[in-house]
């Protein structure tokens, strides 16, 4: 035990006083924190999409002043002087950023064969809000020609908006759905990340010391299975750190540095009602069970770290000089991961479809997918059945991956294949 407590020491100094280390645990809260500021300037902004759109209208569906849809800045000039075929060759020069051209029809009866002339293909969200403002005229004209008052046909149309409420006993909570949605899914990404990145470090590690002899030198006073456990334990050491360190940051710039106003920038009609989209966003957390949230994440983070480390251990234990060799053993193990990445994916529209309860129990997958369903009211006895089965399962590929290490680390100058290294698992010590 002493022997790995010093390996556990070595890798962890050797990587926390490092200069990178510093500089990416400072960096990377700081990039998180500058791509959400982005992502909140640019919603706030809007769009831009003022354009000036000409309008060739030979049915009719347009009075001399065209209603735009909601969203839709563009700028509509009816063209009643001009052919299609002598306008459309100079549109542009004419000043129009697109054409629109509306052919002699029965607007009661169809709507066929609308034409948008534009400079380079026209992006998706323009596209439809101009649609969307073709729909609203072609609407108008089919009220009046059914003598239906346009009043009277909007107030029988409904927009209905369920508050969802969680309650747990005699206490009741607002949820909001889009908050919990993001939350589930950063978790499961995180732990994504997580494994790959620090999975991918161990066995960068172990193939650095193996390919460098440092690994001779340490097994003639270490067994392989207490260096192993010491590396993996260690770089898992320094992944706690600086998550710990970035929590505290993100925690300390949340509440330390409060910008006057924030709550109610950005707001939008239906914000502004309950107090701005920081209050709506606030209050979506609050109904949150963040207990449950964060043992989960502790313990996945570390069960999930700890099996795949294992697997990446022995994967840069038997390889040689010719780092290429990793890939072909690294590729099975990575499609697990990217198949709990897809599995959680799904279980953010179904978080009770067979395929996600499967994926939050099988341990090679668990850790991604239960982080992604665990706000959705998932059973106790899945969770505990999720949580053993993924022990059981770090147990079992430790057992099996030690093995590998211990003949994989000291052989040098052959390409290891998959059959040898089944048979160094069923092999007796």
């Amino acid at each position: 035990m002493n022997k790995i407590l010093l390996v556990i020491q070595r890798e962890y100094l050797v990587r926390v006083k490092k200069k990178s280390f510093v500089f990416t645990t400072i960096l990377i809260p700081l990039v998180i924190i500058g791509f959400y500021a982005v992502i909140f300037a640019i919603s706030v902004s809007g769009g831009h999409d003022k354009n000036t759109v000409a309008v060739i209208d030979q049915a009719g569906f347009f009075s001399s002043n065209i209603e735009n849809s909601k969203g839709d800045e563009s700028k509509y000039i009816i063209i009643t002087d001009q052919s299609l075929e002598t306008f459309k060759g100079n549109y542009k020069s004419k000043g129009y950023d697109y054409l629109l051209y509306i052919p002699p029809m029965d607007v009661t009866k169809s709507t066929s064969n609308i034409q948008l002339f534009s400079p380079s293909p026209l992006g998706l969200s323009q596209k439809r809000k101009i649609e969307r403002t073709i729909d609203n005229a072609v609407e108008l004209k089919r009220l009046q020609s059914a003598n239906i008052p346009r009043e009277q046909y909007r107030s029988i149309q409904s927009d209905v908006s369920i508050e969802n409420k969680v309650l747990n006993g005699k206490e009741e909570k607002k949820n909001v759905a889009i908050v919990a949605q993001t939350v589930s899914f950063a978790c499961g990404m995180l732990i994504y990340v997580i494994m790959l990145i620090y999975g991918t470090m161990v066995m960068r590690g172990v193939m650095e010391e193996k390919i460098s002899r440092i690994a001779e030198v340490m097994v003639s006073s270490v067994k392989p299975f207490q260096l192993m456990m010491g590396k993996i334990i260690g770089i898992g050491a320094v992944g706690l750190t600086q998550f710990a360190i970035w929590i505290t940051l993100i925690v300390t710039l949340r509440y330390v540095l409060h910008i006057p106003g924030l709550d109610s920038i950005g707001t939008t009609p239906g914000m502004a009602e309950s107090g701005g989209m920081m209050t709506t966003i606030n209050t979506g957390l609050g109904s949150l069970p963040w207990a449950l949230i964060i043992s989960c994440f502790i313990f996945y983070f570390l069960g999930g770290y700890l099996l795949y480390a294992s697997l990446f251990a022995a994967i840069g234990s038997v390889v040689s000089e010719d780092q290429s060799e990793a890939q072909q053993f690294v590729f099975p193990v990575m499609m697990p991961i990217v198949l709990g990445f897809v599995i959680m994916s799904k279980g953010m529209s179904d978080p009770n479809s067979p395929l996600v309860i499967f994926g939050s129990l099988f341990p090679l997958t668990s850790p991604v997918v239960m982080m992604g369903r665990i706000m959705y009211n998932v059973p106790v006895s899945q969770i505990i059945a999720s949580m053993l089965l993924l022990v059981l399962g770090i147990l079992f590929f430790t057992w099996v991956t030690a093995k590998i290490y211990r003949t994989g680390i000291l052989m040098y100058g052959k390409k290891v294949t998959w059959k040898e290294m089944i048979k160094w698992t069923f092999r007796k010590s």
